[in-house]
């Protein structure tokens, strides 16, 4: 019997990842990769479709990376100052932390909202002192803001 052609709507292990096209013996595409919903059948009209949803999805990443790269062009230089209250040593006696940053942000008149999830502080912070505070727009563009903290009244 001949082999068959499925498109894969996830991942499977030894076999490809979500949307390639893949050749299986028959009997494992009609028992079990169709009723279980892991692929579907490779039919022109199917090809036609993974092909365009592809080119649809290259570009939108495309998009959103340029828009990443405009973002980042605004917050380049940016620096922001936190006044806060610490002891002897420079501890503080709160943190500034990603919500904070964001919100200081979100104040600096740029023309999108600065979510906090995109503030890549790997904790808060708690001492005196500054700070290059990553942010993820991107996969591919993470500009990075000074962040001063110093002694407040």
């Amino acid at each position: 019997m001949k082999n068959m052609k499925v498109i894969l709507r996830q991942d499977m292990p030894k076999l490809g990842e979500t949307g390639d096209l893949v050749t299986v013996k028959p009997g494992y595409a009609r028992n079990y990769l169709l009723p279980q919903g892991i692929a579907f059948e490779a039919t022109a009209a199917n090809i036609r479709q993974l092909e365009e949803d592809r080119r649809r999805a290259e570009q939108r990443q495309k998009r959103d990376y340029l828009e990443a790269r405009r973002r980042a062009s605004q917050m380049e230089e940016m620096q922001l100052t936190f006044q806060a209250n610490a002891g002897e040593e420079g501890k503080l006696f709160g943190s500034i932390t990603s919500g904070d940053i964001a919100d200081r942000l979100n104040e600096q008149g740029l023309d999108f909202q600065v979510d906090r999830r995109w503030i890549d502080l790997e904790e808060p912070i708690k001492a005196l002192g500054v700070f290059s505070v990553p942010v993820r727009l991107h996969t591919d563009v993470r500009p990075e803001i000074k962040v001063w903290v110093v002694k407040g009244d």
